[in-house]
C-alpha cells in the first residue's frame, strides 16, 4: 500500500471515529482526486466546472452523512464513484420528469461512454438500468464499469484502486462491455 493510500485509510478510520479534524483533512486530500472524476462526467457546454464542484460536494456530503462507514482508500473511491453516478442519474430523472414524453434513441455502449459528458439524458438512464442489471449478475463487473465510466479511471488507476492485474481488468472490461452492448441493444425501441 502506498503512503498516500495508507494515510487516506488512516484519515478515513479517524473520521469514522468522529474526529472532525481528520474528516476535514480527508475531504481536503480526496477533493483533488474527486473533482477530475466529476469533471469527466459533466464535460459539456452546459455542464461546467461549477457543476463538477457541486457534484463533488454533494457526493462527499452523502458519504459523510452515511457515517463514512468506509474501509480504506479503495473503498472510498468506489463508493464516491457510485454516489456520483446516483447523483447524476437522479438529476437526469428529475430533468426528464419536467420534460415529459421524451423518446429514447438506440445507442451502442461505445457511444454511451460519451453520454454523461454530452448530456444525453435518456441514454444515460438506459445505461444506468443496464448497469443495475449487470450488478445483479456480477457486482464486481458493475463496480469496474462505475469506476471506469463514472469515475473516469484509466486501467493503471484501476490496478491501484482494485488490486487486480491490468490483464484481469481488461478481460473483465471486455465481459462488461459485451453484457452492456447486449442489454442496450435489447432495450432499443
Amino acid at each position: 500500500m502506498t503512503d498516500l493510500a495508507a494515510d487516506t485509510t488512516l484519515l478515513i478510520a479517524a473520521a469514522r471515529g468522529g474526529d472532525k479534524q481528520s474528516e476535514a483533512l480527508l475531504f481536503e486530500r480526496v477533493y483533488a482526486e474527486l473533482n477530475p472524476m466529476a469533471q469527466r462526467q459533466l464535460r459539456a457546454a452546459n455542464r461546467g466546472v461549477e457543476q463538477a464542484t457541486s457534484l463533488v460536494h454533494e457526493a462527499y456530503l452523502r458519504l459523510a452523512n452515511a457515517g463514512l462507514a468506509l474501509n480504506d482508500r479503495q473503498h472510498f473511491f468506489a463508493v464516491a464513484a457510485r454516489a456520483m453516478r446516483q447523483i447524476v442519474v437522479d438529476h437526469v430523472r428529475s430533468r426528464l420528469t419536467e420534460k415529459r414524453g421524451a423518446g429514447l434513441d438506440p445507442i451502442s455502449f461505445d457511444s454511451a461512454i460519451d453520454v454523461a459528458a454530452a448530456g444525453h439524458d435518456e441514454q444515460l438512464l438506459r445505461l444506468d438500468a443496464a448497469l443495475q442489471r449487470l450488478g445483479e449478475i456480477d457486482p464486481r463487473l458493475a463496480q469496474l464499469v462505475e469506476l471506469r465510466f463514472f469515475g473516469g479511471l484509466q486501467f493503471d488507476e484501476l490496478v491501484a484502486a482494485t488490486g487486480k492485474s491490468e490483464r484481469t481488468l481488461k478481460r473483465d472490461w471486455t465481459k462488461a462491455r459485451a453484457f452492456l452492448y447486449r442489454e442496450l441493444a435489447q432495450a432499443a425501441p
